[in-house]
């Protein structure tokens, strides 16, 4: 029955969010509504709700993002000038995935990972 899951994390401020999630992601905008965005790259979508007050050091959103081609996607981000978080940079896990993470404008963490 269940399709699909689209995570739902909060933002400061839209442009900022869609211009990082666009220009250094690679995601496309779906939609734009008052206070809330919708962003796509391949088959996932992450939605965001508006939240001003949000404290970036207080924020632990956290999506974690399975991939097939992981390191051409790491490669792109590396191209693309994005910062990889400092603690996460790709490597194999014991839990036998490999990993890498990266945080966004209102510190929210995508861990993106590929089975070995």
């Amino acid at each position: 029955m269940l399709t699909a899951i689209n995570p739902k994390l909060p933002m400061r401020n839209k442009k900022v969010t869609r211009e990082f999630y666009l220009n250094k992601l690679g995601f496309e905008q779906i939609g734009d509504y008052d206070g809330y965005l919708m962003l796509r790259k391949d088959k996932i979508e992450i939605h965001f709700f508006e939240f001003k007050e949000l404290n970036p050091k207080t924020n632990y959103g956290q999506v974690y993002i399975r991939t097939d081609n992981i390191e051409d996607f790491y490669q792109m981000l590396l191209d693309k000038k994005t910062n990889i978080h400092p603690n996460g940079p790709l490597e194999a896990k014991p839990w036998g995935q490999k990993e890498f993470s990266v945080l966004d404008p209102d510190t929210n963490l995508l861990t993106f990972g590929q089975s070995i």
